[in-house]
């Protein structure tokens, strides 16, 4: 896979990420620094591993379920207030400068530094949903404040996603519906919106295979899923969630989550 030498994104990948609704650069990160992140997500776990239950532990929010007597660890909130190299990791041009010419915004509020962890057969599965559903969930704690979306996540992929590892799947051009409603699914059948124009995800949908490295951006209204990993191999990512000044209203979990970044000027390969 090539690898960029820049963080900008071209003309084709900004208008693919609006239209189509999402974009993937393969190989952004260096096998070293996803050595690094596998490293501090060992540690996530481990200290997951010695909590009771769901909550706030060294600077981050752990949430925990069970299945079959065992911990279900779902998800890691603002991981890097634990982890402080993950922090440095959402804080990188690689991120910040795409996000940055996405939002049309130097400044932007840096909402989401999560850990995904998806273990064989854990059972943890997302159904189709937009992320605007989790930004905006009423009581005028989110304002839309550039029309396009004032959000972009990004997911830096730690393990081979594979078919069977529980990918994401995307609807192509849901980015363009705006905001469709959900309703919960069950089992193996991820939910559906009854209000959306296309009803048949199933024939619709892409799955998305990805290396080690590889980052996905997509924006907020962009219909996404994944299904549970029935591999035999972890499958853990690093979200980031960038928003427009003004935007977010809304506080969320962890020690300095929501904190103001500016995509620098000049591009550095090191996070330091």
């Amino acid at each position: 896979m090539q690898e960029h030498r820049g963080p900008h994104l071209s003309p084709a990948e900004i208008h693919d990420f609006f239209d189509i609704g999402w974009i993937v650069r393969p190989a952004l990160f260096r096998a070293d620094e996803v050595a690094r992140m596998q490293t501090c997500f060992e540690e996530l776990e481990k200290i997951a591993g010695e909590l009771s239950g769901t909550g706030l532990h060294r600077g981050a929010h752990f949430v925990l379920g069970e299945k079959d007597g065992r911990q279900v660890l779902h998800r890691i909130v603002w991981a890097g207030g634990c982890q402080p190299y993950l922090l440095a990791i959402g804080g990188d041009a690689r991120l910040t400068v795409p996000c940055a010419q996405l939002l049309r915004s130097h400044v932007m509020d840096h909402l989401l530094n999560q850990a995904h962890f998806k273990r064989p057969h854990d059972g943890v599965a997302f159904d189709w949903h937009q992320d605007i559903q989790h930004r905006d969930k009423g009581g005028g704690e989110w304002t839309d404040v550039n029309g396009s979306g004032s959000f972009v996540q990004t997911l830096i992929v730690l393990d081979e996603m594979t078919p069977d590892s529980g990918p994401l799947k995307f609807m192509p051009g849901s980015s363009r519906w705006g905001r469709v409603e959900f309703g919960g699914g069950a089992g193996d059948k991820p939910s559906w919106a009854t209000n959306a124009p296309t009803q048949n995800p199933d024939a619709n949908a892409v799955t998305i295979t990805a290396q080690p490295g590889d980052t996905i951006f997509f924006g907020p209204y962009t219909a996404h899923a994944s299904v549970e990993n029935t591999s035999d191999k972890y499958r853990r990512v690093l979200i980031n969630g960038y928003a427009s000044p003004g935007a977010n209203r809304r506080v969320y979990p962890g020690d300095g989550a929501g904190r103001r970044l500016s995509a620098p000027a000049g591009f550095s390969r090191n996070v330091r």
